[in-house]
This record gives C-alpha cells, sequence and structure tokens, in this order.
C-alpha cells in the first residue's frame, strides 16, 4: 500500500496527514499523540474516525499540523482521517457522513470592523 496524503482544516489550523500500513502509531508534529494532546477529550476527537471504521490499529500516521488552537488543530486532523478512511474503503463514507465527520466547518472569526471596539461590540454611547 502506498502512501494517502489528505488535508484537513478548522478555523485558521491546517492538518496534513500520511497514511501507510503499520501497528497503529500517530506521530503529531513529531510527537506521540498523547504527548501533543494530553486531554483525553482531544485524543478522543482525533481517534474517532478510525475507531468508528474499525481501522485504530492498522496505519502508521505522520501527522503535520500548524496554526490556531489545539482544538481546532484536533478538529482538523479529524477531518483528514476521516477523509483518508474513506480514500480507503468507500464504505466507510457511509459510517462517517451521518456523524458529520466529512463535513468541513465554516465558522471563522469574524473580522474587527472600524468605528467599532471588535466584531460586533461598538465604543460606549454618550448621549451627552
Amino acid at each position: 500500500m502506498e502512501v494517502i496524503h489528505k488535508i484537513g482544516r478548522r478555523k485558521t489550523a491546517v492538518a496534513r496527514v500520511y497514511l501507510a500500513a503499520g501497528e497503529g502509531k500517530i506521530t503529531i508534529n513529531k510527537k506521540d499523540m498523547t504527548d501533543y494532546f494530553p486531554s483525553a477529550t482531544l485524543q478522543y476527537k482525533v481517534n474517532q474516525p478510525l475507531v468508528m471504521t474499525n481501522n485504530d490499529g492498522n496505519f502508521d500516521i505522520t501527522v503535520n499540523v500548524f496554526g490556531g488552537g489545539i482544538t481546532g488543530q484536533a478538529e482538523a486532523i479529524r477531518l483528514a482521517f476521516s477523509r483518508a478512511m474513506c480514500e480507503i474503503d468507500a464504505e466507510n463514507r457511509l459510517i462517517l457522513k451521518p456523524e458529520g465527520l466529512l463535513t468541513r466547518d465554516p465558522r471563522m472569526v469574524e473580522r474587527k470592523k472600524f468605528g467599532q471596539k471588535k466584531a460586533r461590540k461598538k465604543f460606549q454611547f454618550s448621549k451627552r
């Protein structure tokens, strides 16, 4: 099996994922996944597509991720994993699509407008 390359994005985080046949080792930015994401919640998010498609021990995965915070990075990795699982087997799409794991979350930070304090917050109004 050749190496599969997929990209996932969330907010400003971009994750590049490389899957190769192996024994289930996940490396994120040259660190083990448990070191990079110490929180169990984020580890669960990253592993979700692999567990749902019963591929959690079948591939060695290398991830390069940058931008955003740790939650955005975890969700970007999850999207890339989901896309890779669909390329491995088309049947996986039927499992992942109803869970919303193949949908790119379009929500981004709203820009700050001039004449305002933040995106929606205004400067204090003084009548007199």
